[in-house]
C-alpha cells in the first residue's frame, strides 16, 4: 500500500464536517437567555464565539483523524467508506500522531485563551474520541454503549457553547440529557441505515467485519432502541421547555417533525443517514432545521404572555 499524502490528512480531518459545530450554537443562545445577569456583554462575546467554533472544529478534526486511522481495516468492508483516504493509502504513524497533536493542541490552546471551562470541555471531547476509538476500551465495539458514547459529543458541544457565554453557571441537566438522547437517536438510526444498506449489499459476515456490534444488532433492536432514545429526549426536552421558558413549547412540534424526517430518511434504500455528507440533499430535513433555528431564536427573545396560563392557571383570575 502506498503511503498517505498530505491531502489525505486534510481529507481524513473532514474539514467539510465543520458545519456540525452548529450544535454549539444552542448552548450559546440558551446560556445568554437563561443567565443574562451573569453573562458577558454580547458584543464582547463575538470574538470568543468565533474562536470557540474554530477550536471545536480543530478538536473534532483530531478525533476524525484518529477514527479514520484506527478504522481503516474495518472501513474497507463498507461500500462508501472503502473510498476513505487511509483505506487506500497508509499514513505513517509518526506523521498521523503529529497531525493529531497539531489539531488537538491548537484547539486546546485557543480554548484555554477563551477560558478554562471551555478548555476542560474541549479536553473531554478529545477524551471521548479516545474512549470511542482506542483499545482497550474502544467503546464503538460494544453494542449500545457505542451509540451512547458517540452521542456524548452532542451535550459536550452544547457545554462548549454554554461556557463560551458563562463559566459561573451550569446548564440545566434536562437539556443536556435531551441533547444526549437526541444524539443517541441519530446515531441509532445511522446504525440502522448501515445495517440495512451494508447488510443487504454485502451480507451479514461483511457487516460484522465492518462493525463488531452487528453481531448483536439487528433491525428490530436498532429501531426499538432508537425509539427509546427519542422518547427520553422528548421527555427531558419537555421538562426543560416547561420549566425554564414556556415559549420554547412552540418548538416541540418542529422538533418532533425533525425526528420523524430523519427516521423517514433512514428507511429509504441506500439511506443518506449512514453518511452525514449525503444529508445535504435532503431538502425537507434542512427546511425543518431552518424553521427550528428561526423559531428557536424567536422564542428565546420574544415573550408570549398568553402561554404562561399553561404553567400558572390562576393568571387572569
Amino acid at each position: 500500500m502506498e503511503p498517505a499524502k498530505l491531502k489525505d490528512f486534510f481529507e481524513a480531518a473532514r474539514l467539510d464536517h465543520w458545519v456540525k459545530q452548529l450544535f454549539v450554537l444552542p448552548g450559546i443562545v440558551l446560556a445568554w437567555v437563561l443567565s443574562r445577569s451573569h453573562a458577558t456583554a454580547f458584543q464582547d462575546l463575538i470574538l470568543p464565539i468565533i474562536l470557540g467554533l474554530i477550536a471545536t472544529s480543530l478538536v473534532a478534526s483530531a478525533n476524525y483523524l484518529l477514527n479514520e486511522w484506527l478504522d481503516s481495516t474495518y472501513d474497507k468492508h463498507h461500500p462508501l467508506k472503502s473510498n476513505r483516504p487511509f483505506v487506500k493509502r497508509k499514513p505513517h504513524t509518526a506523521a498521523l500522531l503529529l497531525a493529531y497533536s497539531i489539531f488537538a493542541g491548537a484547539g486546546l490552546l485557543i480554548s484555554l485563551w477563551i477560558n478554562l471551562s471551555v478548555a476542560w470541555v474541549q479536553f473531554a471531547l478529545l477524551l471521548s474520541g479516545l474512549i470511542y476509538n482506542v483499545r482497550p476500551i474502544r467503546s464503538k465495539d460494544i453494542p449500545f454503549v457505542d451509540v451512547l458514547t458517540e452521542s456524548l459529543n452532542n451535550p459536550l458541544r452544547f457545554l462548549i457553547g454554554w461556557t463560551l457565554v458563562t463559566d459561573t453557571l451550569i446548564p440545566p441537566s434536562s437539556v443536556l440529557i435531551a441533547y444526549w438522547m437526541g444524539g443517541a437517536f441519530l446515531m441509532g438510526i445511522k446504525r440502522y441505515a448501515e445495517y440495512k444498506t451494508v447488510g443487504s449489499m454485502q451480507g451479514k459476515d461483511v457487516l460484522i467485519a465492518y462493525r463488531k456490534v452487528f453481531k448483536v444488532y439487528n433491525g428490530d433492536r436498532l429501531l426499538v432502541s432508537s425509539f427509546f432514545y427519542a422518547l427520553l429526549s422528548a421527555f427531558t426536552m419537555a421538562v426543560f421547555l416547561t420549566k425554564y421558558r414556556i415559549e420554547y413549547l412552540l418548538l416541540f412540534p418542529v422538533i418532533s417533525a425533525l425526528f420523524a424526517s430523519y427516521l423517514r430518511i433512514a428507511l429509504k434504500p441506500a439511506s443518506g443517514a449512514q453518511a452525514p455528507e449525503k444529508l445535504i440533499r435532503e431538502k425537507t430535513l434542512w427546511a425543518i432545521i431552518f424553521v427550528l433555528l428561526v423559531l428557536f431564536i424567536f422564542c428565546s427573545f420574544v415573550d408570549i404572555p398568553q402561554l404562561h396560563i399553561l404553567i400558572d392557571p390562576y393568571i387572569g383570575i
